[in-house]
Protein backbone atom coordinates (compact mmCIF):
# COMPACT_ATOMS: atom_id res chain seq x y z
CA UNK A 1 0.00 0.00 0.00
CA UNK A 2 2.74 2.48 0.84
CA UNK A 3 4.75 1.15 -2.24
CA UNK A 4 1.30 2.52 -4.53
CA UNK A 5 2.06 6.38 -2.09
CA UNK A 6 5.33 6.44 -2.94
CA UNK A 7 4.81 5.99 -6.79
CA UNK A 8 2.44 8.35 -7.05
CA UNK A 9 4.72 10.76 -5.13
CA UNK A 10 7.59 10.02 -7.47
CA UNK A 11 5.48 10.17 -10.35
CA UNK A 12 4.08 13.74 -9.77
CA UNK A 13 8.23 15.26 -8.86
CA UNK A 14 9.12 13.66 -12.25
CA UNK A 15 6.50 15.32 -14.15
CA UNK A 16 6.85 18.27 -12.24
CA UNK A 17 10.45 18.61 -13.14
CA UNK A 18 10.21 17.30 -16.71
CA UNK A 19 7.41 20.53 -16.77
CA UNK A 20 9.65 23.02 -15.89
CA UNK A 21 12.77 21.90 -17.90
CA UNK A 22 10.25 22.12 -21.19
CA UNK A 23 9.24 25.77 -19.79
CA UNK A 24 13.06 27.29 -19.45
CA UNK A 25 13.85 25.83 -22.71
CA UNK A 26 11.13 27.42 -24.53
CA UNK A 27 11.68 31.14 -22.48
CA UNK A 28 16.02 30.36 -23.60
CA UNK A 29 14.24 29.77 -26.90
CA UNK A 30 12.48 33.01 -27.22
CA UNK A 31 14.60 35.09 -25.52
CA UNK A 32 17.72 34.78 -27.88
CA UNK A 33 18.04 37.18 -30.65
CA UNK A 34 19.47 35.70 -34.21
CA UNK A 35 21.90 38.05 -36.54
CA UNK A 36 20.68 39.39 -39.19
CA UNK A 37 21.59 37.49 -42.47
CA UNK A 38 23.38 39.78 -44.91
CA UNK A 39 21.35 40.79 -47.52
CA UNK A 40 22.22 39.31 -50.74
CA UNK A 41 21.30 41.66 -54.41
CA UNK A 42 21.09 39.44 -57.26
CA UNK A 43 20.54 40.94 -60.43
CA UNK A 44 17.24 41.34 -62.39
CA UNK A 45 16.30 38.01 -64.64
CA UNK A 46 15.11 38.52 -67.96
CA UNK A 47 11.67 38.78 -68.79
CA UNK A 48 11.04 35.78 -71.69
CA UNK A 49 8.82 36.63 -74.33
CA UNK A 50 5.93 34.93 -75.24
CA UNK A 51 4.96 34.12 -78.37
CA UNK A 52 2.00 34.69 -79.92
CA UNK A 53 0.16 31.95 -81.05
CA UNK A 54 -2.86 32.09 -83.96
CA UNK A 55 -6.27 31.37 -83.05
CA UNK A 56 -7.56 28.43 -84.69
CA UNK A 57 -10.76 28.35 -86.54
CA UNK A 58 -13.71 25.93 -85.44
CA UNK A 59 -16.32 25.62 -88.22
CA UNK A 60 -19.67 25.78 -87.11
CA UNK A 61 -21.75 22.76 -87.49
CA UNK A 62 -25.44 23.06 -88.85
CA UNK A 63 -28.44 22.26 -87.00
CA UNK A 64 -30.63 19.18 -88.08
CA UNK A 65 -34.30 19.99 -88.49
CA UNK A 66 -35.99 17.93 -85.93
CA UNK A 67 -39.81 17.58 -87.46
CA UNK A 68 -42.06 18.54 -84.47
CA UNK A 69 -44.97 15.13 -84.31
CA UNK A 70 -48.81 15.86 -85.08
CA UNK A 71 -50.68 15.96 -82.16
CA UNK A 72 -54.43 14.78 -82.53
CA UNK A 73 -57.48 17.01 -81.09
CA UNK A 74 -60.08 14.64 -79.41
CA UNK A 75 -63.32 16.34 -78.77
CA UNK A 76 -64.33 17.02 -75.86
CA UNK A 77 -67.08 14.76 -74.28
CA UNK A 78 -70.33 16.25 -73.31
CA UNK A 79 -70.92 16.06 -69.63
CA UNK A 80 -74.84 16.18 -68.50
CA UNK A 81 -75.88 18.73 -66.25
CA UNK A 82 -76.62 17.13 -62.44
CA UNK A 83 -79.70 18.62 -60.96
CA UNK A 84 -78.45 19.76 -57.31
CA UNK A 85 -79.75 17.72 -54.76
CA UNK A 86 -82.33 19.41 -52.17
CA UNK A 87 -81.07 19.06 -48.41
CA UNK A 88 -84.70 18.04 -46.60
CA UNK A 89 -84.94 20.78 -43.37
CA UNK A 90 -85.33 19.34 -40.28
CA UNK A 91 -87.33 20.84 -37.56
CA UNK A 92 -85.09 21.36 -34.26
CA UNK A 93 -86.80 19.41 -31.30
CA UNK A 94 -87.92 21.42 -28.28
CA UNK A 95 -85.73 21.17 -25.19
CA UNK A 96 -87.51 21.19 -22.00
CA UNK A 97 -86.36 23.01 -19.13
CA UNK A 98 -85.12 21.22 -16.43
CA UNK A 99 -85.43 23.04 -12.93
CA UNK A 100 -82.72 23.66 -11.21
CA UNK A 101 -81.90 21.93 -8.17
CA UNK A 102 -82.26 23.68 -5.02
CA UNK A 103 -79.07 23.17 -2.44
CA UNK A 104 -79.93 23.23 1.07
CA UNK A 105 -77.60 25.86 3.09
CA UNK A 106 -76.01 23.98 6.05
CA UNK A 107 -75.48 25.85 9.01
CA UNK A 108 -71.92 26.59 9.94
CA UNK A 109 -70.38 24.61 12.69
CA UNK A 110 -68.90 26.31 16.00
CA UNK A 111 -65.47 25.90 16.61
CA UNK A 112 -65.29 25.95 20.31
CA UNK A 113 -62.19 28.24 21.90
CA UNK A 114 -59.69 26.31 23.65
CA UNK A 115 -57.91 27.94 26.82
CA UNK A 116 -54.13 28.75 26.39
CA UNK A 117 -51.84 26.20 28.35
CA UNK A 118 -50.06 28.41 30.90
CA UNK A 119 -46.33 27.37 30.56
CA UNK A 120 -44.52 26.90 34.15
CA UNK A 121 -42.07 29.96 34.71
CA UNK A 122 -38.00 28.57 35.31
CA UNK A 123 -35.72 29.91 37.56
CA UNK A 124 -32.89 31.08 35.58
CA UNK A 125 -29.83 29.23 36.97
CA UNK A 126 -26.84 31.17 38.34
CA UNK A 127 -23.84 31.45 36.78
CA UNK A 128 -20.75 31.57 38.97
CA UNK A 129 -18.10 34.17 37.93
CA UNK A 130 -14.87 32.28 38.62
CA UNK A 131 -11.39 34.39 39.40
CA UNK A 132 -9.77 35.94 37.35
CA UNK A 133 -6.02 34.31 36.86
CA UNK A 134 -3.33 36.07 37.49
CA UNK A 135 0.09 36.08 35.30
CA UNK A 136 3.17 35.54 36.33
CA UNK A 137 5.65 38.59 35.19
CA UNK A 138 9.13 37.60 34.02
CA UNK A 139 11.91 40.79 33.77
CA UNK A 140 12.75 41.36 30.15
CA UNK A 141 15.96 39.78 29.12
CA UNK A 142 19.12 42.18 28.24
CA UNK A 143 20.27 41.54 24.84
CA UNK A 144 24.04 41.89 25.02
CA UNK A 145 25.23 44.64 22.26
CA UNK A 146 27.77 43.81 19.58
Amino acid sequence: MADFRLFFVVLIAVSSISSNLFQSEARQLLETTLPEPPKVELPPLPKPEIPTLPKPEIPTVPKPEIPKPEIPTLPKPEIPALPKPEIPTVPKPEIPAVPKPEIPTLPKPEIPTLPKPELPTLPKPEIPTLPKPELPTFPKPEVPKP
